[in-house]
């Protein structure tokens, strides 16, 4: 009889653990305007303030930016506006124009800095 108690204790506390498990997405947005890992470490660093954010990794090689979010607390598009406000194109948001002026010479577009990248 304890041992049927015992089962059924640990059977709600495992439910109930699992019921507080939050819905998380991955989602993978279009950086076509990354150029160099000072583009790569501004984007992770400031999109890891936004609450719901778990993991960010931005490929400056594939111009790709992967974020794992939770779904209760932010969404694709809030990511993709933040990335925008952080001076960066974000699949078909564009960046916001102050924000692009004051990121440095390498992190702008070679045809608005002079720099050719190879």
């Amino acid at each position: 009889m304890k041992k049927l108690v015992l089962f059924l204790v640990a059977g709600f506390f495992a439910s109930a653990v699992s019921a507080q498990t939050k819905a998380q997405l991955v989602a993978k947005i279009s950086t076509p305007t990354v150029q160099c890992d000072m583009c790569k470490t501004k984007i992770e660093s400031y999109l890891k303030r936004y609450d719901g954010v778990l993991t960010v990794n931005v490929n400056v090689k594939r111009k790709e930016t992967t974020v794992k979010y939770l779904t209760d607390r932010t969404n694709e598009e809030v990511i993709k506006a933040a990335i925008a406000n952080a001076g960066y194109d974000a699949a078909e948001i564009t960046a916001n124009p102050e924000a692009y002026k004051a990121l440095p010479k390498c992190c702008k577009k070679p045809e608005d800095s002079g720099i050719k990248k190879q």
